[in-house]
This record gives C-alpha cells, sequence and structure tokens, in this order.
C-alpha cells in the first residue's frame, strides 16, 4: 500500500511470531518490496482495540508512530470488520482510526512531547521547550525545533525547501550526537498560515515521499513559533496531508489518502538474508 506516497507494506501476523529486524531487512531486499515501513498486524495487548501494531523501518529497527502506515492499517481493518472507527496500539500508544471516505481516513495520533528525555536528546538544552535548538554542524539552517510524535523529530524551518540538499544533510543531522535513538529531520517552507511545503529525511529509511508523523510534528513546532494556526495543509512530495492540532484535547489529528497496491504471498524463502 502507499499513504500519500510513503511505502507500506502490511501484513498480518495474528497468530504467528513477528518477523526479526533481520527478517525486515531482508523483505526490504527482496524483489518488489522494497518499503518505507512495514505495518505487522500482532494479537491486541489491550481491551478494546483491533490490533497491536509493531513499526519497522526498511534497516530493521523499530518505530513507536508512522502516521501514513497506521492510515494503511486502518483500511485494511475497517474492510475486514466493515468499522468505520475502532482503535489500534503501537509503542506510542492506542490510536482512534476513523474512516471518512473510500480511500480517506483520519488517526489521531496523540500528544506532542517536549522535554528533552520524551523526545528523546542526550541532554537538557538551554532552550527547555524545545522550540530554538541551535545543533553545532547546521548553523546555515538556523535553531530547529525539536517534537516527539512517539518518534523524536527536529524541524528546520526554511525558505525554499527544495533547496535543501537532502541527501547530504539528512544522514548527518538524523545521526547528530544530540539524538541518543537518531531523528526524523524536517525540512518546513511556510507558504500561509494554513500551508506548509515539508521534505523529510526518516531515520532508519532516508528520503521519502511523505513522512506522516513529520507533517505531525511540522505543524506543532509551526505553532508554537507562531508561524501557522493549529491546522493546516502539509504538503509533501507525494501527497497531501491535513493536520490539526487539538486545543482542547492536545491531540494531533492528521487526514490523508491511502492506496491499494497489490496483495503478496509471503515464502520462508523472502524472509532469508541473502
Amino acid at each position: 500500500m502507499n499513504g500519500a506516497g510513503n511505502k507500506i507494506l502490511v501484513i498480518d501476523q495474528r497468530g504467528a511470531e513477528p518477523p526479526t529486524p533481520q527478517e525486515a531487512r531482508a523483505l526490504h531486499r527482496a524483489p518488489g518490496l522494497d518499503y518505507d515501513q512495514m505495518m505487522v498486524l500482532t494479537h491486541p495487548r489491550s481491551a478494546g482495540t483491533l490490533a497491536y501494531v509493531l513499526i519497522y523501518n526498511n534497516d530493521g529497527s523499530l518505530s513507536g508512530a508512522c502516521g501514513n502506515g497506521t492510515r494503511c492499517v486502518a483500511d485494511r481493518l475497517a474492510r475486514q470488520t466493515g468499522r468505520e472507527s475502532f482503535e489500534v496500539e503501537t509503542a506510542a500508544g492506542r490510536i482512534l482510526c476513523e474512516r471518512l471516505g473510500e480511500w480517506t481516513y483520519r488517526v489521531d495520533m496523540g500528544r506532542p512531547h517536549f522535554r528533552w528525555s520524551d523526545i528523546p536528546i542526550a541532554h537538557p538544552v538551554e532552550d527547555t521547550g524545545a522550540v530554538d535548538v541551535p545543533l553545532d554542524g547546521a548553523p546555515a539552517l538556523g535553531p530547529a525545533s525539536l517534537v516527539s510524535m512517539g518518534n523524536p523529530h527536529a524541524v528546520f524551518f526554511v525558505a525554499d525547501a527544495d533547496a535543501i540538499d537532502l541527501a547530504k544533510l539528512g544522514p548527518r543531522l538524523e545521526t547528530h550526537a544530540l539524538f541518543p535513538e537518531k531523528a526524523n529531520i524536517s525540512f518546513a517552507e511556510v507558504r500561509a498560515r494554513d500551508d506548509i511545503k515539508l521534505r523529510v529525511w526518516e531515520r532508519g529509511v532516508g528520503a521519502t515521499l511523505a513522512c506522516g508523523s513529520a507533517a505531525c510534528a511540522t505543524l506543532v513546532a509551526a505553532v508554537r513559533r507562531g508561524l501557522t494556526d493549529r491546522s493546516a495543509h502539509v504538503r509533501l512530495p507525494g501527497g497531501i496531508l491535513d493536520i490539526a492540532w487539538r486545543e482542547g484535547s492536545d491531540h494531533v489529528a492528521m487526514t490523508g489518502p491511502v492506496e491499494f497496491e497489490r496483495e503478496i504471498e509471503l515464502t520462508a524463502a523472502l524472509f532469508e538474508a541473502p
């Protein structure tokens, strides 16, 4: 499947053992199976949820959140159960999923977190709210806003997102010493109070056509800097996501498309590393 261009592989492993990190890497290398994130459905761990979802990056590492992948999971579960609204669970917590149209879903990505230990970063910083944090090695970009949306994000606001050398800066900043668990690196161009252009380097993946949690983190960072209102269209190379940081609940809601591409039967050989 894909969510706004984010390549998603959904595997239903309810009743079976989930893949190991080595098997996840092997699947990504299999012909025609390269993915950005792999969403693995396992049996529910909490009452009232339909599944617990393990999220693998294509390097085999685990992630706590993937908004585009969660919408793809929601589509599969909605079509299996006929339900329009339900919850799934990830390492980042329970996520409410709502079907709004044939191929459109809204997912509740929860509250953003800003404490240094929650993001996490290696040590406290002078800006305790993590709104403007300078990173050595990238002074020309100016300070980053740091946010956790179940995974760590650093957002840089730039005049021209297309002018950023993503392949050069992304891996350097992803592995910056400030980020003990690495970080998703976003370059955001605010075009209006409700319009943001975004390019993302995802940790454990690389440059992607879309990153849902990064879109959420970017909107939150933009609001905290006074650059946008609390809802905006976030334009990524693969499509547009509608993000709203709800004032009452403090939760961030993401609305966007999903697309079914094909169904594949996975053989044991595909899980074997070359």
